[in-house]
């Protein structure tokens, strides 16, 4: 049985104080023991602040994205090893809002994944689709696709102990939610596409569901077969909202 993993991106969100009084919170609420691995990925200035108040916790820190090259000339960038000082196990790399905002390509994201991978940081790779591309039936196209320039690159083991989460471009941000049965379809679809390269790293792999994951519809999306928890955004803010999340994943 796969362990479940809820993992909170803040995007660009917190302070110091708030970001103290919702880590305490969370580590308080969590249940001692359960099934569900919890971590979340907060701004870079914030890292060393949520290092210092989860180490000796249940809850990993990570990083909402990092730089594909070790070191260098590259102004405001920050890479997977200055991740590792700061105890980050995880890095989300690929988000849609990266992808559309800042550019960046399969290419690159391939390239992120196996800078994480090199330091020893779990990758988080987010693939999806928009609606207008669902609306014309190649979400599974686009998906396979996006996965596949990283397996090509970093090969299937890579993905050995690793995690995928799919979030689907349509529902991040606007209230609007896959179906259980349209998320564990492109779950499953991308679990099949692991497979036919390597079965056993498929059946280990994490597939995470990533579009408007509330309290009230974690339960029934955690309950597919192949989805193994959530990235959750906005609802991660609000401390009994994600730990309600939380316990959906325990159940």
């Amino acid at each position: 049985m796969r362990q479940k993993l809820v993992v909170g991106n803040w995007k660009m969100h917190g302070c110091s104080a708030d970001n103290r009084r919702l880590l305490q919170a969370l580590v308080s609420g969590l249940p001692a023991a359960g099934n569900t691995a919890v971590a979340v990925c907060v701004p870079f200035p914030y890292l060393a602040q949520a290092q210092s108040l989860l180490a000796a916790t249940p809850v990993s820190w990570g990083a909402q994205s990092l730089s594909e090259h070790a070191q260098g000339a590259y102004t405001g960038e920050v890479s997977a090893a200055m991740l590792a000082d700061f105890g980050c196990r995880y890095a989300i790399v690929g988000h849609s809002e990266r992808r559309a905002m800042y550019g960046e390509t399969d290419a690159q994201v391939a390239a992120k994944f196996v800078a994480a991978k090199v330091a020893g940081i779990t990758p988080i790779l987010c693939v999806g689709e928009t609606l207008a591309q669902r609306e014309s039936d190649e979400t599974l196209a686009v998906v396979t696709a996006q996965l596949d320039a990283v397996l090509d690159v970093a090969g299937v083991a890579a993905f050995a102990g690793g995690v995928v989460a799919y979030e689907p471009v349509w529902a991040i941000g606007t209230g609007l939610t896959a179906t259980p049965a349209q998320a564990q379809a492109v779950h499953a679809a991308i679990r099949a596409r692991i497979a036919a390269r390597d079965t056993a790293v498929a059946a280990g792999l994490q597939i995470l569901y990533g579009g408007s994951v509330k309290a009230q519809n974690a339960g029934e999306i955690f309950a597919q077969a192949d989805i193994d928890g959530g990235l959750v955004g906005g609802a991660s803010l609000v401390v009994d909202e994600f730990l309600a999340i939380c316990q959906a994943a325990n159940r």
